[in-house]
């Protein structure tokens, strides 16, 4: 009798070890990596996880660098800002806003530095001008 509860034993300590030794082999399989980026035709777009919404998108030169206006969205697919580049650097209009939608900023750019009158919007609506001289 003594034999038997040990051989029940031995047989049920293996079944929770092999049942142990497979679980770790499936949460050690890698997972495959999601590709959130795109560039076709020289037009660049990149995704949020899930790849349900666009993130950026924008056109990039011969040289890879970012060309003419450039769309920043929110998770949920609104537009959360837009800034105009010519060869990689910020040149021309730029806008950005809150989540709620209301603008949060506003100005011109010239080779990636702020350029005459800067609007800032507060989240209550008070508005503050800047200018910046190159």
């Amino acid at each position: 009798m003594n034999s038997v509860k040990v051989c029940l034993i031995l047989t049920l300590c293996l079944s929770f070890v092999s049942c142990q030794n497979s679980q770790k082999e499936k949460q050690e399989q890698p997972v495959a990596k999601e590709k959130l980026v795109e560039i076709k035709d020289g037009y660049y777009k990149e995704w949020y996880p899930g790849k349900k919404q666009l993130k950026y998108e924008g056109e990039l030169n011969e040289k890879g660098a970012r060309e003419g206006k450039w769309n920043f969205y929110s998770a949920k697919g609104n537009l959360q800002s837009f800034t105009f580049y010519v060869g990689g650097k910020k040149n021309g209009h730029s806008v950005v806003k809150y989540p709620n939608g209301k603008i949060h900023y506003y100005g011109q750019y010239q080779d990636d530095q702020m350029i005459g009158e800067w609007v800032t919007y507060d989240e209550k609506g008070r508005k503050t001008v800047n200018n910046f001289n190159p």
